[in-house]
């Protein structure tokens, strides 16, 4: 069965959209076939996957995974976590690449696919090429196998090396993304004083929007900063 994407779907770093319109569990499947594909015919075979705290983003990761495994890569769950995190599973497990499921900074209602094959970025043409197996049915046929790795502690211990700064005061706001429980460990090894905003994990993004370079979305953060 050929599948093809919807082309707003497909953007020059990643691939992203409204799930339910331009993206949905076909397309993850597609996604992870492709890639599977196309790491197994350049030697690889395991992939490290991740993914926000978005409502339909554990709906995407069994997609992904089952297109992953469909197409003979093994796949190792990394968990709910910031998309960093994901590339540091990446270079740091036994792995030859990575899928973090992510809607980035967009509405809840969007998701999207960020990608790393091989340790190095995956992105432009390489989308494309993705698109064009799809549409051609161009995959690779096998069995993976699924695994868990837990590496959110060792993840923010690598964030820790190396810091020599001072005892701050800071204010956090993560936004009820995937990055607040990161946060939340990371304060309690920082020196200094802390105040999180909205670190509790919810799709719906019930505070504000989560874009941060929009400034009306600072204002719970504003407020934090001038009280304390």
């Amino acid at each position: 069965m050929t599948h093809r994407f919807d082309p707003s779907s497909l953007r020059e770093y990643d691939i992203r959209g409204i799930v339910g319109k331009a993206l949905g569990p076909e397309d993850a499947r597609a996604i992870g076939r492709g890639f599977a594909t196309l790491l197994r015919r350049a030697g690889g075979h395991r992939v490290a996957v991740g993914r926000d705290g978005r409502m339909s983003s554990p709906m995407l990761e069994a997609a992904l995974i089952e297109g992953l495994t469909a197409s003979g890569c093994d796949v190792v769950r990394v968990g709910m976590g910031p998309t960093p995190m994901l590339y540091y599973a990446e270079a740091t497990l036994e792995v030859d690449g990575g899928i973090q499921i992510t809607g980035s900074h967009n509405p809840g209602e969007y998701n999207g696919f960020k990608m790393v094959f091989q340790h190095r970025s995956f992105f432009g043409e390489d989308i494309q090429t993705l698109g064009r197996m799809a549409a051609a049915g161009d995959w690779d046929g096998g069995t993976g196998e699924v695994s868990d790795a837990d590496v959110m502690d060792r993840y923010v211990e690598r964030l820790m090396v190396g810091y020599a700064g001072g005892a701050y005061r800071v204010g956090w706001d993560t936004g009820n993304g995937a990055a607040g429980p990161v946060v939340e460990k990371l304060v309690k090894l920082l020196p200094g004083e802390h105040h999180l905003l909205f670190t509790e994990v919810d799709g719906n993004f019930p505070n504000h929007h989560p874009d941060p370079t929009e400034e009306k979305n600072l204002a719970d953060l504003k407020a934090l900063v001038a009280e304390k």
